[in-house]
């Protein structure tokens, strides 16, 4: 097998798992059902792509230390950078956040070129193959099934199958991962999953720039999001090329894809500036929209027993609801995971899912919490997650008058805080007593 690492789907996780490999392993190849050499636009196998992505604060920050430069790289091709807390409008209920700078960077680029970005990255590295147009068929194993000696693989061109050999293989097929039906059949014990079920529908239209009405400016979005009370949402952002909206509708409420629906659910958001942005703006196609049931989380660190020689990242092992942002970050954010595990060839899949259960706990109970706010959505109600919601509004409604509040928060969801952060006696002081914590504030900023 001569040293030979195998990662199962070439998006942003296989990606970034492909390299963090290629420093510890002799090859790296990366097979991919579409062909994705030189594609920038949206792919079939990421019906995602045409929505608004955010790419949180840890994430730039990973990629930044993953590919040094990266970050320039990208405002050289005019995606617009600005701060989270100064150069984005965050609107809860109607009302929005005082601004105030988090030190964290915002990187305003669409899914498609921030995935061609990286993948041109991972495909300059010497050591690292990209086999496009080619389905995975299956697991190779060692007899007794305790360890996966590699993939089978088939071109889409009408090649035979080929049995792939690798030392190790990492499924990042994203939320269709067949891993859980190949460990049962390998006589594995069922992976346990816990799911959110939230019902969102995403729908999304680009318009040609200039608008005539931009509220924006120099900024980068406006984001209006849904609540309990308010429960349409919305991202309204500047691009490199465009401008784009994103509606989301939840529990069944499906934003149209015809212009004239599209504006009218526009229309009845809380914040009455995109729709004056966008009314007379022209439409750079059709809408589309993409049905996101639930969140679906894989407890891969609960199993009692897995085979050596096959690990799980990205989406395939978490599957987020896309409206906080969270998957791509927390796919970088496993590219260490498996980076600190790559001292041991194979790695210990036992101690690589815990510690990769530890980078995911946070952006799930954040964004699961959330989502249990609404009364009618699926999912186990914890303590934690009744405390989150009874707090975390109360909080927001401070933090419309108190930028150290919404300084806080950000960092927090931007995944470089921990949320415990927003527990310390200093901030619960601040939402308890928002007048005090206003008076202080504005002294602190005179």
């Amino acid at each position: 097998m001569n040293d030979h690492a195998v990662v199962l789907g070439g998006s942003i996780a296989g990606l970034l798992a492909a390299r963090v490999l290629a420093d510890a392993y002799e090859r790296v190849t990366v097979v991919d059902r579409d062909v994705i050499s030189d594609v920038t636009g949206p792919r079939r196998a990421v019906p995602q792509g045409h929505h608004i992505h955010a790419l949180l604060a840890r994430g730039q920050q990973v990629l930044e230390e993953l590919f040094p430069g990266f970050t320039d790289e990208l405002v050289a091709q005019g995606v617009p950078i600005g701060d989270f807390g100064t150069s984005l409008s965050w609107y809860f209920n109607g009302k929005m956040i005082q601004k105030a700078p988090t030190g964290l960077v915002c990187v305003a680029a669409g899914r498609p070129l921030l995935e061609a970005h990286v993948r041109a990255r991972v495909s300059a590295l010497p050591n690292v193959t990209i086999r496009e147009g080619t389905d995975i068929r299956g697991l190779l194993t060692s007899p007794d099934r305790r360890r996966v000696i590699g993939a089978r693989i088939q071109g889409r061109d009408g090649a035979e199958e080929e049995e792939l050999a690798a030392d190790l293989v990492v499924d990042a097929t994203g939320r269709g991962s067949r891993t859980p039906r190949w460990l049962e059949e390998m006589g594995y014990p069922t992976v346990r999953e816990d799911r959110i079920t939230m019902d969102l529908t995403y729908t999304t239209c680009d318009f040609r720039a200039p608008l005539p009405f931009d509220p924006i400016g120099d900024d980068i979005a406006l984001i209006p999001v849904a609540t309990p009370d308010m429960r349409r949402g919305a991202i309204f952002a500047r691009l490199a090329d465009r401008y784009a909206v994103s509606l989301t509708g939840l529990l069944g409420d499906r934003p149209p894809t015809d212009h004239a629906g599209f504006l009218d659910y526009v229309r009845s958001l809380p914040i009455p500036e995109v729709y004056k942005a966008v009314r007379d703006a022209e439409p750079l196609g059709e809408p589309h929209s993409f049905h996101f049931p639930a969140s679906i989380r894989r407890r891969y660190d609960r199993l009692s027993r897995f085979p050596d020689g096959l690990l799980v990242t990205g989406d395939a092992a978490c599957v987020f609801n896309p409206v906080y942002g969270q998957g791509m970050t927390v796919a970088a954010m496993a590219a260490l995971v498996l980076r600190n595990h790559l001292g041991t060839k194979p790695p210990r899949p036992g101690a690589y899912f815990r510690d990769l259960a530890k980078v995911i706990d946070a952006p799930w109970d954040m964004s699961a919490g959330s989502d249990l706010g609404f009364p009618e959505v699926r999912g186990r109600r914890t303590l934690k997650a009744r405390m989150g919601n009874a707090y975390i509004p109360r909080l927001l409604a401070a933090a419309t008058s108190d930028g150290s509040l919404s300084r806080a928060f950000l960092r927090s969801a931007g995944l470089v805080d921990p949320p415990q952060t927003l527990m310390r006696p200093d901030v619960i002081s601040r939402v308890l007593l928002p007048n005090s914590g206003a008076r202080r504030g504005k002294r602190e900023t005179a």
